[in-house]
């Protein structure tokens, strides 16, 4: 059994979620920087990107998304994203990262949950990410979350491993669904 505080809006800074280890849901800090391009280094597929993109994911984007520390204070889990500036009621999940101890205990649709939520509250409808074919972890998460959202997705090809990557990446389908509500307690 779980027991939370929701995340509802940027002035509530975490949510305890208390297991057999607890992990603490909160927004991220700029001083996650380091740790998040650490963990994303130990989670492929996932690309890595520069130290000082880590640090913005988590101060200029930090509405955006969501990190995931132990008892310990050790950076466990995370959830970048942003709202295009083009479709403002969008959150577009840009990664995901779980360390590979906490793998399959539901830490991911936690964080993906609790995000969702905090960014329903300020006017998000919609939800996009994109997966590369054969990324079965993250089609399954979001699978998940659709389900739990009532909502279907869309999915296109947006980037192309020829045409966007020199072939040097697999095709980046967009799964996009919405609208959606958040019904509060």
């Amino acid at each position: 059994m779980f027991s939370y505080r929701r995340i509802l809006d940027e002035s509530i800074q975490e949510e305890t979620l208390t297991n057999s280890t607890e992990t603490t849901l909160r927004c991220p800090r700029a001083t996650d920087g380091y740790a998040l391009n650490q963990l994303v280094k130990r989670c492929p597929p996932l690309d890595t990107n520069s130290v000082y993109c880590n640090l913005l994911q988590c101060s200029d984007f930090a509405a955006t998304g969501i990190a995931a520390e132990n008892a310990e204070g050790e950076l466990v889990g995370f959830i970048s994203g942003y709202r295009p500036p083009a479709r403002p009621d969008t959150l577009f999940v840009w990664q995901v990262a779980v360390d590979d101890r906490l793998r399959g205990q539901g830490l991911a649709l936690r964080m993906l949950m609790g995000l969702i939520e905090r960014c329903a509250a300020n006017g998000v409808r919609w939800l996009e990410t994109t997966i590369s074919p054969g990324n079965l972890a993250s089609e399954a998460l979001f699978r998940k979350a659709f389900s739990q959202l009532g909502v279907t997705p869309q999915t296109n090809v947006v980037f192309a491993r020829n045409q966007h990557f020199d072939g040097q990446h697999d095709d980046e389908v967009l799964y996009r669904a919405g609208p959606f509500t958040i019904k509060t307690a």
